[in-house]
C-alpha cells in the first residue's frame, strides 16, 4: 500500500522486514550498556570475538551485512519515494559495510582504532559506549514505531 506524505508525494510501502532491521540494530546497540557496567568483560568478549572469528562472529557479521545490503537496495529501488528514515540505510549501511569489510581484512588502521575503542582505561570509554547505547535506544524506538505503522496499514 502506497502512502502520501504531508506534501502529497507518493511514498513507497514499508516492507515487513524494515521495522525488524531497526529493532535488531537497536537491540544490538543496546547490549553496549554491558560495556558501561563491566568494561573488562565487555572488552574481553568483543576483542576475543574479533580475534578468534568463530561461528558467532560470522553469524553476527553476516546478519549485519545482509540487513545493510537489503536496506540499501530498498533505498535505491524507491529513490524519490523514500521516507526520511531510509537515509539511515544509505549512510549507516555504507559505514557499517565498510566497518565489516575493514574488520574482515584486518585493515591495520581500523584494527588500531577498534583496539583503542576497547581500551578499558580510556577516558572516552563512557562517551563511546554511551553514545552507541543511545543510538540503540533510538533505533529500537524507530523500529517499534515502524512496526506499529506497518501493522496499521496491513
Amino acid at each position: 500500500m502506497n502512502r502520501n506524505d504531508a506534501a502529497g508525494y507518493k511514498k513507497s510501502p514499508i516492507y515487513r522486514f524494515e521495522p525488524y532491521v531497526f529493532i535488531f540494530f537497536g537491540i544490538f546497540h543496546l547490549h553496549r550498556i554491558w560495556g558501561l557496567l563491566n568494561r573488562r568483560a565487555y572488552a574481553s568478549f568483543w576483542l576475543g570475538l574479533l580475534d578468534n572469528r568463530g561461528g558467532l562472529y560470522f553469524l553476527l557479521m553476516g546478519t549485519l551485512a545482509l540487513l545493510c545490503i537489503a536496506g540499501i537496495a530498498v533505498f535505491i529501488k524507491h529513490r524519490g519515494q523514500n521516507y526520511w528514515w531510509r537515509w539511515i540505510y544509505l549512510f549507516g549501511g555504507a559505514y557499517l559495510l565498510f566497518d565489516l569489510f575493514a574488520i574482515l581484512i584486518k585493515l591495520e588502521f581500523w584494527d588500531r582504532l577498534l583496539r583503542l575503542m576497547f581500551d578499558i582505561t580510556g577516558r572516552y570509554w563512557n562517551l563511546i559506549w554511551g553514545s552507541f547505547s543511545l543510538i540503540g535506544l533510538l533505533s529500537l524506538i524507530l523500529g517499534l514505531h515502524l512496526l506499529k505503522q506497518f501493522n496499521q496499514t496491513h
